[in-house]
């Protein structure tokens, strides 16, 4: 798993629109908050993804873009974004390399049942590419308040 104050895994893939959009893009312009939910349209996802479009002008002040990364494709982005008027970029990691790269692809239990899953996770990345808040397992609601707190500390 990751650490605070490391460098970030660099990262380039399609977005809901099929554009590349990388880590490359903000290096010294942005900081970047990137977060990793399990699936489009489910409610922990939506509640996350609803919270980070109410706070993107807050985000835009303090120089942060958010992009959000599942494993779904740039086709369930769109039918996502357009339904809920999303002011994010999701990126399509189909092949789970992004996943593996930032330790969010692991082994999780629900009713007894073991499988591999993305589990709910942000990361805020500095202008320099560097690993500022590192946050595996957090909860939904709520949090992109607490992720806005932080990029006001940087």
């Amino acid at each position: 798993m990751l650490e605070q104050n490391q460098p970030a895994p660099d990262f380039s893939a399609p977005n809901q629109d099929d554009a590349r959009v990388g880590l490359a893009d903000f290096k010294g312009r942005k900081n970047v908050i990137l977060y990793f939910y399990p699936k489009d349209d489910t409610p922990g996802c939506t509640i996350e993804a609803n919270q980070f479009t109410a706070l993107a002008s807050d985000f835009a002040r303090h120089d942060t873009v958010v992009i959000g990364v599942s494993r779904d494709s740039c086709a369930s982005h769109r039918a996502f974004v357009d339904k809920y008027g999303l002011k994010v970029d999701l990126l399509a990691d189909t092949d789970g390399r992004l996943c593996e790269a930032y330790g969010v692809w692991q082994e999780k239990e629900k009713n007894g049942h073991k499988a591999m899953g993305i589990v709910r996770s942000t990361f805020l990345i500095d202008k320099e590419g560097l690993l500022r808040e590192v946050h595996y397992g957090v909860s939904a609601d709520g949090h992109a308040q607490a992720m806005l707190q932080a990029t006001a500390r940087l």
